[in-house]
């Protein structure tokens, strides 16, 4: 009897990683987004790694020390002996949000910088999250009588003063009043790790979009469709994607189902008049 097993590709194991919001384990779901550009990419042996960054860090630290030592130990030892810090010459680099790359290379965007720095702080027993800051991600932490935001990038532990200094920076940047009804503690909300996920897709398809990259595109809309199944604009945009490919029978399909869930948007009139268009060339 010939029995044939077919093997998981990447995106079904992608999919059985953020399949459950409650099993999503956010360092394992960051590091196998590799994996389409590195197809060898051991994924345990990444998450080996890091577990012996924790095991170096807790041979340093007292049992009973406390939560803000702890804090401290793990910025000295992540910005100044590792010396992880920002990518500022090859920003849009894509292997800045490969967190294997990362690593290996102690340079990156601050969300993939923050995958990392959170699976330390979390193992040292730290309430650390991640924190969809606009224009910037950032970390934070929970102490008794105090939270602490620091930026994954640089290190810098920030007040709330230069925390409300970045807000109104990019408030104006985008053109939107100065003021705003909604708190600086609204935007210091812990972002789940689906969404961080989520972003971390987004940055490199931005990347690819900007370098009309449409095969490493398809590949990420491909990921951002099994996390969330219902983000619809990303169906338009792995269809149009397809367009540029010339798979013009996936394209319409996908932008069939962006119409046919979100057909009322601004630009559902371009949409149909694409679908239309595909229609008459398929036949």
């Amino acid at each position: 009897m010939n029995l044939s097993f077919k093997l998981p590709t990447p995106l079904d194991y992608f999919g059985t990683l953020v399949q459950s919001d409650a099993q999503l384990h956010l360092l394992e779901a960051a590091i196998c987004l590799g994996q389409d550009e590195y197809p060898q990419l051991d994924v345990q042996q990444v998450l080996a790694e890091v577990d012996a960054l924790l095991a170096r860090l807790h041979r340093r630290l007292p049992a009973d020390a406390p939560a803000m030592h702890r804090l401290r130990l793990l910025n000295h030892f992540f910005f100044h002996d590792l010396h992880f810090g920002g990518n500022l010459n090859h920003y849009y680099d894509p292997d800045n949000s490969y967190v294997h790359r990362v690593l290996e290379r102690r340079r990156g965007i601050p969300v993939s910088l923050a995958v990392l720095w959170l699976e330390l702080a979390q193992g040292l027993g730290l309430p650390a999250r991640g924190v969809g800051f606009p224009g910037h991600f950032l970390v934070k932490v929970n102490l008794p009588h105090a939270q602490v935001v620091i930026d994954p990038f640089s290190g810098q532990s920030l007040s709330r003063e230069e925390l409300q200094a970045r807000l109104e920076a990019w408030r104006s940047s985008h053109g939107l009043p100065a003021a705003s009804d909604l708190p600086l503690g609204h935007y210091l909300q812990a972002m789940p790790a689906r969404e961080i996920i989520a972003r971390m897709l987004r940055n490199l398809k931005e990347i690819h979009r900007m370098q009309q990259d449409w095969v490493r595109l398809v590949a990420v809309e491909d990921r951002l469709l099994v996390l969330l199944p219902q983000a619809w604009e990303e169906y338009r945009d792995r269809g149009l994607a397809r367009v540029e490919l010339g798979q013009l029978g996936p394209a319409l399909r996908d932008l069939d189902i962006y119409l046919g869930q979100a057909g009322e948007g601004d630009d559902a009139v371009a949409i149909t008049a694409r679908v239309a268009e595909l229609r008459r060339v398929l036949g």
